[in-house]
């Protein structure tokens, strides 16, 4: 292990019960005189303090870290939208295990069970050089009640948004009234539709998806979604159909909006406030704890701009626990809290805060996003239950009090307006980046103020620090020796007092150096 290696970082909550806090001793001007002093004179002095590293054993690594080289991020821009294509079907009759063969991983819920599957649910995808979108929806059932019905609508809204459909029947079972149905349901709606008849194992099966004919949509394509199976052809015929770019708005792009996730425990409210931004019943939503399956992204106008809002299915326990579709509903909710830029965690208000609500919520910390806490259901909240409340975020959210804070109603949309500007600050401060000079005049100010206790004789010093990212910002400092965790806890939490960084984890991490030629 290397030295930059061995010495570790320092998130925030980590904590060895070994280590004692450090109490700093008399009060400091850090603030005020930083906030008289002019850049130039900071950078000039922090040049100096580079300058002075030339004398210890620097890496290959620590040379290209104090190259100031930084990548904000910046570069993505809006591009035109991939052509989408939706599938379609009845309850079980393949789609979802279509789409995993399609994008060559599995990442649509599959179970043996009908009815996996309830909202439209998008993923990206790629065939002999062309980039397109894949609609994953709900079976579709035309006499369907209550939570299906809802399922349906939205397997019908996936084929309005959608370029091309495929139509997935189960060609071992023939043609059914239902097949039938989706079929006059795809007429009204006037889109290229390709036919495919799933569960073709063998050759001998080919007769089978023959008579699929007898639907009137042309020549039905035999595969198996299971083995591969004429999957080949098919998407060649897809791409026959589908165009460069696609003709409808509001699916997915690359670049552009700002991307949120909505991350809780099951039956917290993340659907509902969805739906209640889109001003839509997009996201199907039931008492049933864990309606939702699988991430569902929506483009949402709100506070007069577009943002990119996932829902996610609700965490209910460990990864490891889970089971079938729980399992690879959690796992897709971390993946999408990769993917996203800000989280934002729903606490229902109305129950006390589990253990399970820490733990999604330091998923969050542990990804690196941006954070904003909603707390939900405050429209049910009590006096009484609002002491308790206080009491529970003092002692269970200590860890992140620098997340802002919004009070919502999902239900009502009370409050959601103040979404935007919770979701701007944590953002913003993501994104920041400290100027080389501010950061060493801080840190000089800080030490010689508040200087490192002095272990076995010895006290290390801070010669240098930059911050070699943001998005969530990362610091390193480079020093004579190891820092206490208590004192680096103790940096990381001036940082914040003195430069803000609201509503975004940061790191802190050292970089422990020898002088030249010195024996070790």
């Amino acid at each position: 292990m290397s030295d930059s290696q061995s010495a570790g970082r320092l998130n925030e909550g980590d904590f060895d019960s070994n280590d004692a806090e450090y109490t700093p001793t008399g009060t400091d001007k850090i603030a005020e005189r930083l906030a008289t002093l002019d850049d130039a004179d900071a950078e000039v002095r922090a040049a100096s303090l580079r300058a002075g590293l030339a004398d210890y054993e620097l890496d290959e690594e620590d040379a290209a870290l104090l190259e100031g080289r930084f990548d904000d991020g910046d570069s993505a821009g809006q591009l035109r939208q991939d052509p989408v294509l939706a599938i379609v079907g009845r309850p079980n009759v393949g789609k979802s295990t279509l789409v995993n063969r399609i994008l060559g991983r599995r990442e649509a819920v599959v179970e043996d069970t009908p009815g996996v599957t309830r909202d439209r649910v998008t993923y990206a995808a790629h065939w002999n050089g062309r980039n397109f979108t894949v609609v994953d929806t709900g079976g579709w059932e035309f006499d369907a009640k209550g939570i299906h019905a809802r399922v349906a609508d939205q397997a019908e809204i996936a084929v309005d948004m959608a370029d091309a459909v495929l139509l997935v029947v189960d060609a071992t079972v023939g043609i059914t009234a239902t097949d039938e149905a989706v079929v006059k349901m795809l007429r009204r709606a006037k889109k290229p539709v390709i036919l495919v008849g799933n569960k073709v194992d063998d050759i001998q099966l080919e007769s089978d998806a023959a008579a699929l004919w007898g639907l009137g949509l042309g020549e039905p394509w035999p595969v198996s979604a299971v083995h591969g199976r004429g999957v080949a052809d098919m998407l060649d015929k897809v791409m026959e159909t589908l165009p460069e770019f696609s003709a409808v708005e509001g699916l997915d792009r690359t670049g552009g909006p700002r991307r949120v996730a909505l991350i809780g425990r099951p039956n917290v409210g993340k659907s509902s406030l969805l739906n209640k931004l889109a001003g839509s019943e997009r996201v199907v939503v039931d008492p049933m704890a864990g309606t939702t399956r699988d991430p569902v992204d929506e483009f949402i106008e709100l506070g007069e701009r577009t943002w990119r809002f996932v829902d996610t299915a609700g965490i209910r326990r460990r990864v490891h626990m889970a089971q079938g579709a729980d399992f690879y509903a959690s796992l897709r909710t971390q993946s999408a809290l990769e993917k996203a830029e800000v989280a934002v965690v729903l606490l229902a208000v109305d129950e006390v805060l589990s253990e399970q609500d820490v733990r999604i919520l330091q998923l969050a910390v542990e990804s690196g996003r941006a954070l904003v806490l909603a707390f939900n259901k405050w429209d049910l909240l009590d006096d009484e239950r609002r002491r308790y409340l206080e009491r529970e975020i003092e002692q269970d959210l200590a860890h992140v009090e620098w997340a802002p804070r919004v009070n919502i109603s999902a239900k009502t949309g009370w409050h959601k307006d103040r979404l935007v500007p919770a979701l701007d600050l944590a953002l913003d401060n993501w994104d920041r980046r400290i100027p080389t000079g501010r950061l060493n005049a801080f840190l000089g100010e800080l030490v010689a103020a508040h200087p490192h206790p002095v272990r076995g004789g010895k006290q290390p010093r801070i010669l240098f620090g930059t911050q070699a990212s943001s998005r969530p910002p990362k610091f390193v400092l480079f020093t004579t020796g190891f820092l206490d965790p208590g004192y680096r806890r103790f940096i990381t939490r001036r940082l914040r007092e003195t430069f803000g960084f609201e509503g975004t984890p940061i790191e802190v991490s050292m970089r422990v150096r020898e002088k030249r030629g010195k024996k070790r």
